[in-house]
């Protein structure tokens, strides 16, 4: 089991998140305000494992068309997919990992937000 708190760091500021929910299948971290949370999930079916790992953020904004306020979020997260008779080693997984965590810089993700694919 992860420590309890998590701590992510958002735009330079450390977030401490303790733990809100605990089943046999997931946790969830929250930040005392409620607006940021770090889920972690394992699902498994009979030919495969399924584990993800998310960073959700709400906050509070206006509707563009009716003006009214709402509760809007957003959410990144890692899904790794594995099929369960064990033919990709923990190691193998970790270097697909490490070659996207490498990918990731600040100018492909932009490209991503950006629209292109």
């Amino acid at each position: 089991m992860l420590a309890d708190p998590q701590s992510i760091t958002i735009n330079s500021v450390a977030k401490s998140m303790p733990l809100t929910s605990d089943s046999p299948t997931s946790r969830t971290y929250t930040f005392a305000d409620g607006t940021l949370t770090f889920v972690t999930k394992q699902n498994s079916s009979a030919s495969r494992f399924r584990r993800e790992v998310r960073v959700a953020q709400t906050k509070v904004a206006a509707d563009p068309i009716s003006a009214v306020n709402a509760q809007v979020g957003t959410s990144v997260y890692l899904v790794i997919d594995e099929p369960r008779n064990g033919v990709f080693s923990d190691t193998e997984i970790g270097y697909l990992i490490e070659g996207l965590k490498t990918w990731l810089t600040s100018a492909n993700y932009n490209k991503i937000l950006g629209g292109e694919f």
